[in-house]
């Protein structure tokens, strides 16, 4: 752990100057308490930096959560083993793409019996948060159970054990989204009426008490809520074809649902704070958490430490070192076909900017977060699905 400033610590052994200029941008606000927390995968991002733990005192930075709010990963453990599995590595990658929506924009033709409680949840919930959804996305209950693009997936992994496990990163989808960028504009109307000066207008917040964060934090909940009931619609689908694939019905003897770009309030050095993680996972001890890699190296499963330094928290996985533009422009769909060699995947120009090779060697992330988690297991992809 490095000390860049009283206001800014850093776990991060790679980090490039942009991203710590930014950083050191956040870190200065006047509310940041007790300091700000970089993980060991922090890199540039909208306003506040990817893979930062942002405590606040009596504000909030809409962007500071993220725009996918409530993202974040599930895994399951299931009771076969690798030798269990059939050879067809490819029958099981298609059938997950025919039942799950994938890439951006792409949803349900309409609602599945598995998703209609957790639908009817969600309207009770909003409800109770007096708003509805639809002002932001007319039909957002046929977005749940939908993947999107960009780096989420869903994969067919093994552990060090042999034992295999279903694992999907997803979250709150177009309706989250929408959520987010209101409010973000929100706050940054709001800045520019108390003419606030910010060092980046994205860093526009918040202040507790006002209508305008209470609107946020009921709508910033009821989107958490979407992303956690999202990835539990599209593992029940994943687990429900697997089960079908093998020929029996997957046994869960382990499963893991977390955040990683979400705000919650919390005691840090005697105070209470509002702690935006974005890019990050709570990781006080004995939590567990899913930390993956790219879409061809490791992921793991860990065990939080409970690091006050690092106000309880953890990386949430690899971290780019390139950006999605430059990453297309230095890599090949020949170079990702050589990185996924052994993985079953769909071959295509539209994951290039997803090659391993524009991530942080994720095995470097880890042991930069050594004081912050432990290793409970190892994961090796066998099968990975992705939109576009």
């Amino acid at each position: 752990m490095e000390t860049i400033s009283p206001k800014l610590l850093n776990w991060a052994s790679i980090l490039d100057s942009q991203t710590r200029e930014q950083a050191v941008k956040t870190a200065g606000l006047p509310f940041i308490y007790p300091h700000l927390a970089l993980m060991p995968d922090a890199h540039l991002g909208k306003g506040a930096t990817v893979g930062s733990v942002i405590p606040t005192l009596r504000a909030i930075i809409p962007a500071a959560v993220g725009v996918d709010i409530g993202c974040g990963m599930i895994a399951v453990r299931t009771q076969y083993s690798v030798k269990d599995l059939p050879k067809d590595l490819k029958r099981i990658r298609e059938d997950i793409e025919r039942v799950i929506p994938l890439s951006a924009g792409h949803n349900n033709k309409k609602v599945l019996p598995t998703a209609e409680p957790r639908i009817a949840e969600l309207k009770g919930l909003a409800a109770k948060a007096g708003f509805n959804p639809a002002q932001y996305v007319e039909k957002w209950e046929l977005q749940l159970g939908s993947l999107g693009s960009g780096n989420h997936f869903i994969e067919i992994c093994a552990d060090e054990n042999q034992d295999v496990w279903l694992f999907l990163h997803s979250g709150s989808r177009g309706i989250g989204n929408k959520i987010a960028q209101h409010h973000i504009g929100v706050a940054q109307h709001v800045s520019r009426k108390k003419q606030v000066y910010l060092p980046d207008p994205d860093l526009a917040y918040l202040d507790e008490g006002t209508p305008q964060f209470d609107r946020y934090i009921a709508e910033l909940r009821w989107a958490q809520h979407f992303a956690l009931l999202n990835r539990e619609e599209m593992m029940d689908r994943v687990s429900a074809q697997f089960g079908h694939w093998v020929g029996g019905r997957v046994q869960e003897r382990e499963r893991i649902n977390c955040h990683h770009n979400f705000t919650q309030q919390e005691t840090h050095y005697g105070k209470p704070v509002w702690v935006s993680r974005k890019g990050a996972i709570k990781a006080e001890p004995g939590d567990p958490g899913l930390i993956p890699g790219s879409m061809g190296t490791a992921s793991y499963v860990v065990e939080g430490l409970g690091n006050p330094a690092s106000l309880n928290s953890s990386p949430h996985g690899a971290g780019r070192e390139y950006s999605r533009n430059a990453a297309r422009k230095a890599f090949t769909l020949a170079e990702l076909k050589r990185a996924m060699r052994g993985i079953e995947f769909r071959a295509s120009e539209a994951f290039i900017d997803e090659i391993p090779a524009a991530y942080k060697p994720i095995d470097q992330v880890m042991q930069d977060a050594s004081d912050l988690v432990t290793v409970r297991h190892k994961l090796r992809q066998l099968v990975n699905v992705k939109g576009n």
